[in-house]
Order: C-alpha cells, then sequence, then structure tokens
C-alpha cells in the first residue's frame, strides 16, 4: 500500500498494486446447479426450523397471505438483483450495488446490514441444528451435550469445510440442497400415506375477539407474520456474492437466483400446508427461538419416537446445509468490504492453496459464537424469557435483511437512470416497477419487525451494533479504501470492474480524471 491517490465523496483511497490482490485471489469453480444449490442450501434450513413462530403471530391465514407476498417480493426483488450482479460482475453483491448507486457511505451501510445477517443469520442455524442435534442423540444415544459444545463443533467443521475451497463447497451445497429437499418430500409423502394430514388442524388457532379462525389476530398479524414468511426465502439473494468463483456470472447468477426462488416458494408452501395440518398450528406456536423442532414434531406424530428420530438425522441435513450455504455468504461479503477497505484488510486475505477468505470466515465463526454465548448467559439469568433472548438473533438476521434489501431496491432503480450506459447483459422483466414493489413489501417487513413488541429488544440490539459499525467507518474506515473491482465500478460510471477481463487493477493504470464520477 502507499499513499492516498484521491479524496472523494468523504472517502480517501489508497493504491494497491498486483501484490495486493494477488494475496486475495478467488477461484472459479461454480456453474449454475452449483449456484443453485449453494443458493437452496443457504435457505433450506427455513423449511425446518424458525417461520412457525409466525403462525402465533398472524394465526395459519395470516402467515400464508404473509407468505403470498414475501413471495411475490422475492421473486420482483431477484429480477432486480439478477440485473445488477450480470451488470457488475464481482463479489460485493449488495455492498457494490448501493457503492455504484448512493456512494461510499450507502455502500458501507448496505454492506454492513448484510453482515449482520449472514453472520447472524449463521449463528441462528447453528443454534437450531444443535437442538436438532442434542435432540436425536439424546433420542437415540441417551445422552446429551451442552449447546456451547455444539455451537464449537458446528462452526469448526464449517469453518473447516469452507476454507477448503469453493469447489469442495460448492459439491457439498449441492448435495446437501439435494437430500433436503428429499426429505420434505419424504416428510409430505409420509404424513399422506399415514393418514395424519388433516387440514382442519390449520385454523385452530382460538381467535381474538371479533377475529376468524383464518386470521385470528386479525389483520395486523399478516404484517407481523412477515419476517416469518422471510425465513423460508432469506439467504438466496446471496448468490451475487459467488461472482468472481462463478464460470459465466452474468449468465448463471441471474438463472440460479430465479430458479432457485421457484424452489423454494415450492417447498416453502409445502411445510407450510402440511406440517401444520399435522401437529395442528396451535401446537407449533412456540415462542420465537424457544429450541422448537417443527419437522419433527410432524415426523412423531406418525411415527414412533425412534424411527422418527432417525428420519430427523436427515432432517438435521437440512440445517447443516444451511449452515454451509450462510457460512459462505458472510465469509465472500466480509471479504468484499475488505478487500475494498471498509473493513480491516486482513479479512480479506484468501489461502494460497485452496483461494478461499478463511480469515473471514474464521471471524465471522467467532463472532457468531459470541453473540450465541451472550443470548445463552441472558436466557441463563433470566429464564422467563430465555426464549425470547434466542429469539432476538433470529429477528436481528431478518432486520438486516429487510434494510438490505430496502437499500438494493433503491438501488437499482437510481442505477438505472444513474448508469445508463452501463452495460447490462441481463435485464429484469418487472423493470423498476418490480424494484419499487419489492421495495415497499422490504419496508412493510421492516415496519412489522420495528412496531411488534416481541421484536422491541432486536431492534434496538441492531441499532447498537449498526451505530458502532458507523461511527468505526466515518473513524477509520473511510480514509484507508482501495480500488477494487467494485469501486472502480462505481467511479468509472459502470464502464470498468469486471475483474475477469481487466484484472483486479484496471484503474489503477490509469490517471484520475479531475472529477471523477462519485
Amino acid at each position: 500500500m502507499t499513499n492516498a491517490i484521491r479524496n472523494t465523496s468523504g472517502v480517501s483511497y489508497e493504491t494497491a498494486g498486483a501484490e495486493y490482490f494477488d494475496k486475495r485471489k478467488l477461484r472459479r469453480s461454480a456453474g449454475f446447479w452449483g449456484l443453485w444449490g449453494i443458493g437452496i442450501a443457504a435457505v433450506i434450513s427455513g423449511d425446518f426450523s424458525g417461520w412457525n413462530p409466525g403462525l402465533g403471530q398472524g394465526g395459519w391465514g395470516g402467515l400464508l397471505i404473509a407468505t403470498a407476498i414475501v413471495i411475490v417480493m422475492y421473486f420482483t426483488m431477484i429480477f432486480s438483483i439478477g440485473e445488477m450482479s450480470a451488470a457488475m460482475p464481482h463479489t460485493g453483491g449488495a455492498y457494490s450495488f448501493s457503492r455504484a448507486a448512493l456512494g461510499p457511505w450507502g455502500g458501507f451501510i448496505t454492506g454492513l446490514a448484510e453482515t449482520i445477517e449472514y453472520v447472524v443469520t449463521t449463528a441462528v442455524v447453528v443454534l437450531f441444528s444443535a437442538y436438532y442435534a442434542d435432540s436425536i442423540v439424546s433420542e437415540l444415544f441417551g445422552f446429551s451435550l451442552p449447546g456451547w459444545l455444539w455451537w464449537i463443533i458446528l462452526y469448526a467443521v464449517f469453518v473447516g469445510l469452507n476454507s477448503l475451497g469453493a469447489s469442495v463447497g460448492f459439491r457439498f451445497a449441492l448435495v446437501v440442497a439435494v437430500i433436503s429437499m428429499a426429505v420434505l418430500l419424504l416428510f409430505a409423502i409420509l404424513a399422506i400415506a399415514n393418514g395424519a394430514v388433516d387440514f382442519g388442524k390449520l385454523l385452530d388457532i382460538a381467535p381474538t375477539e371479533g377475529n376468524s379462525s383464518f386470521l385470528p389476530f386479525g389483520g395486523i398479524g399478516i404484517l407481523f407474520a412477515l419476517p416469518f414468511a422471510i425465513w423460508f426465502f432469506l439467504g438466496i439473494e446471496e448468490l451475487p456474492l459467488a461472482a468472481e468463483e462463478a464460470h459465466n456470472p452474468a449468465k448463471d447468477i441471474p438463472k440460479a437466483s430465479v430458479w432457485g426462488v421457484v424452489t423454494l416458494a415450492f417447498f416453502g408452501l409445502l411445510v407450510l400446508f402440511l406440517n401444520p395440518a399435522v401437529t395442528g398450528s396451535s401446537a407449533l406456536t412456540v415462542s420465537p427461538g424457544d429450541g422448537d423442532e417443527p419437522l419433527l414434531a410432524g415426523f412423531r406424530v406418525f411415527l414412533p419416537a425412534d424411527v422418527a428420530a432417525v428420519l430427523s438425522a436427515f432432517a438435521l441435513i437440512g440445517l447443516l446445509a444451511s449452515l454451509q450455504g450462510i457460512m459462505y455468504a458472510y465469509g465472500r461479503n466480509m471479504y468484499s468490504l475488505s478487500r475494498a477497505g471498509y473493513y480491516p484488510k486482513f479479512l480479506s486475505l484468501t489461502g494460497k492453496k485452496n483461494q478461499t477468505p478463511w480469515v473471514a470466515l474464521l471471524v465471522g465463526g467467532v463472532i457468531g459464537f459470541v453473540i450465541l454465548l451472550v443470548v445463552n448467559l441472558i436466557g441463563t439469568a433470566n429464564p422467563d424469557i430465555a426464549g425470547a433472548a434466542n429469539g432476538i438473533i433470529l429477528f436481528i438476521a431478518v432486520f438486516g435483511a429487510v434494510i438490505s434489501y430496502m437499500m438494493q431496491m433503491i438501488s437499482f432503480v437510481v442505477l438505472r437512470r444513474r448508469f445508463p450506459n452501463a452495460k447490462r447483459p441481463w435485464k429484469s422483466p418487472t423493470g423498476v416497477a418490480g424494484a419499487v414493489i419489492a421495495g415497499v413489501i422490504a419496508f412493510a417487513a421492516f415496519l412489522g419487525i420495528l412496531l411488534a413488541p416481541t421484536f422491541q429488544l432486536a431492534v434496538i440490539t441492531f441499532v447498537v451494533i449498526f451505530v458502532v459499525g458507523i461511527a468505526l467507518f466515518a473513524l477509520v474506515g473511510r480514509k484507508r479504501l482501495v480500488l477494487s473491482p467494485e469501486e472502480e465500478y462505481a467511479l468509472s460510471g459502470g464502464l470498468h470492474g469486471d475483474p475477469q477481463t481487466e484484472g483486479y487493477d484496471a484503474m489503477e493504470k490509469e490517471v484520475f480524471a479531475e472529477d471523477p464520477p462519485k
């Protein structure tokens, strides 16, 4: 690194030559199926845990309507993200889109929100995986392990797996994604074959005064159920983070993203209709994050306990699939922000052999483990709010997601007008209107979290983390940025930034114009 070469938009850039980027290389190893697999893997745990407390917020009808609304949001949003990812084939993803449209501060805020989303979502999946794993070994082998030990095991195994190389990670994600979907289909087949499905049970939640069994908590319940409906899909938007590891990012990332939403919509609706029809909706309205295993509860209804436990071992694979997929996301998110200087630069170092951002993976894992320890301590000190304390991390993840979604949809609209000459190999079929629709729905989910008393502690926690992150960037990070591909794209008005064709330091070799685009 040498001296700063340009001050613009309140930030300073430093030169970084070939040596800097040589230490931060990624390897291209993913085609369409690998991308589709990592996307499904990142999300599929949402069908196994985390969605069911939404029944207690809106009833089955409220959660169904919320899910339909969220499906519309994800289709229109993925169309928009697909266009931007094809135009910006570098790892930054959401941060990159907002950086180009809204400047370095907009890029940092979006990137930070996504970091919180992915790091905390990983912690949620680790928590649910530990619950499932301990239930299984308890029923099959008669012993139990403390939660913190399960967390260490899970983080250690999957940080190690993700560090073996992208090709290994993509293959593993595809295999476990297929197994996870097979488990969900098996549950559906066995539930129907055993006569365990009773759709009358869907509406067994007693309505509050003046409301119906379909919407037992009234229309406001739909709003409060939106965050839980998002859990069926949260993470599929990560695919642009694989741009520098995909063979043909401009074509395959939009395609894999759209088919990913189609796949997830099918399985989300399958679970929403059949799981409560087996157990009853009221049986699944546990406190958010209360260690629930809804699919395991469904298997137990029509299978002996030991057989249900064996099948639930396969259900655990769904959670482990998401652990692989979402850990991949936080690793690449932190890598791209670090490579550009927004985060400490050592986080973007990659291994010489496998070329994966192992430092970011390790640091993100440590942060997630600390989060789980803190939540566990809160629950231990206050047993009455233990379930709510666990739920905090789920809501923080969703809150970070919807902020990122809103920022990305604003960015799409701005980029259509600000960078009219930028190359767009793939265009959204819903255009600006689709981005506006997705942004409005994301804002509704934002309000659902902000206004619901259940989520207030999560909101406060998120705001504290967010303010600390912004303060650190204002004091340190903004003075030490680097002309990574994401920054080059933004500063060149969409004319630079494809590292596959230009190299990683294309703009470093040029003389800056006196007033480049901000």
